[in-house]
């Protein structure tokens, strides 16, 4: 009898598990609280018009029809390991193996209200278009982007959009002839954001600020958001007409009502094989990862970790003992879009590049983003390791 294996979360890494696992006969169901599989990364496109929402989804049931696993779509609350059960809105589920890929939760703010964000509910990069179509509208505004920081686990935060996103509006303002009555505002609450992706990335984007005439505030903390603005610990109030934040990641809801380990920020503690008891396991922004201090969550860690999952789990399955681990990919890879072209960054442990790709390179993401689609449900050859 096959052993019914379930993984929670639609996104990058538990798409990726859903599909190595089915192309080795297994039984599994996944489950999703949205029936579509939203590609983040190149979301960006969508408040400028260059995308649409619907070009940014593919349908979980599209997915399920190609690769043929079990979908459910319902909301987990709870995981109880011991019992073997998922905790559903609707439902309660048994498991023999379980993969947690449900991605985190996002640290709160005050006046949270007040921003929306290009990395939270997909349907935000709508009403971001609407408040800068608005704006574009009434032919001038103060528009400041940003994203904050984890303290207890520095690799869940996501920086990468906010700089495309900015940069994106800024070369369209550019094109339509209004980019002098526009004000905008890069801020963020670290002293140096960005340094992630390496000291000479972040010279390279200071640099581009002041090219673009594109103010920035860091180094302070964020005390509150307001109606009509960012006011920070030092009383400096930023006015704007228009605020996208991107919080930091942290512990999933589930997993703090859950009885499985956690470990910084309430995330799940896990070891280099994605191991969380004899028969759980998870992946993604779900896992505290361990590595580097310049380590960070992307798209491409996860679906490193589902494939890596996948293959251990089946060996356990068959009796075997083979296992493969995440630490030694880890790396930050990024081709950044800023409108007009791109800069290509990659971090690991030999080093750091940063390459710029003018005009050239906005193709290739947005060819990136075809091929992600496309590759999925298996109408184009996959590339080994993309």
């Amino acid at each position: 009898m096959k052993k019914k294996i379930f993984i929670l979360g639609g996104g990058f890494a538990g798409i990726e598990a859903a599909i190595y696992l089915k192309k080795d006969g297994h039984d599994v169901t996944l489950i999703s609280n949205r029936d579509y599989f939203y590609i983040y990364p190149i979301s960006i496109w969508i408040p400028i018009g260059k995308s649409s929402f619907e070009n940014t989804c593919v349908s979980l049931y599209d997915l399920q029809k190609v690769h043929k696993f079990n979908l459910i779509i319902d909301e987990v609350e709870n995981i109880q390991s011991k019992n073997n059960e998922i905790i559903c809105k609707n439902e309660t589920y048994s498991y023999d193996y379980l993969i947690v890929a449900m991605g985190s939760g996002k640290i709160k703010h005050q006046g949270g209200e007040h921003f929306l964000s290009i990395c939270g509910e997909p349907t935000q990069s709508i009403k971001l278009k609407d408040k800068i179509d608005t704006l574009i509208k009434k032919g001038s505004g103060k528009i400041a982007m940003g994203f904050g920081g984890n303290p207890a686990d520095t690799s869940n935060v996501r920086g990468g959009p906010a700089f495309e996103l900015l940069f994106n509006l800024h070369h369209m303002l550019v094109k339509k002839g209004i980019r002098d009555k526009f004000d905008l505002t890069f801020f963020a609450p670290m002293e140096k954001p960005g340094i992630k992706m390496g000291s000479s990335a972040l010279e390279a984007m200071n640099k581009y600020f002041k090219e673009l005439n594109i103010n920035t505030q860091v180094g302070i903390k964020i005390a509150e958001f307001q109606k009509d603005g960012i006011v920070f610990a030092n009383d400096l109030k930023i006015q704007t007409d228009l605020t996208m934040f991107i919080p930091a990641g942290t512990g999933h809801n589930a997993f703090i009502n859950s009885d499985l380990p956690l470990g910084n920020s309430n995330l799940l503690e896990t070891n280099d094989f994605c191991e969380v008891t004899s028969n759980v396991y998870a992946i993604g922004d779900s896992v505290a990862i361990k590595g580097p201090k310049w380590v960070a969550k992307q798209g491409h860690i996860a679906e490193v970790m589902a494939r890596n999952v996948a293959y251990n789990l089946s060996n356990k399955i068959k009796g075997k003992s083979d296992k493969k681990g995440y630490s030694k990919h880890l790396n930050i890879l990024c081709i950044m879009d800023v409108g007009n072209g791109a800069i290509f960054i990659h971090r690991d442990l030999k080093g750091n590049k940063i390459i710029p790709m003018p005009v050239y390179g906005h193709w290739i993401k947005k060819g990136w983003g075809w091929y992600c689609k496309n590759s999925k449900l298996n109408k184009i050859p996959r590339i080994p390791g993309l």
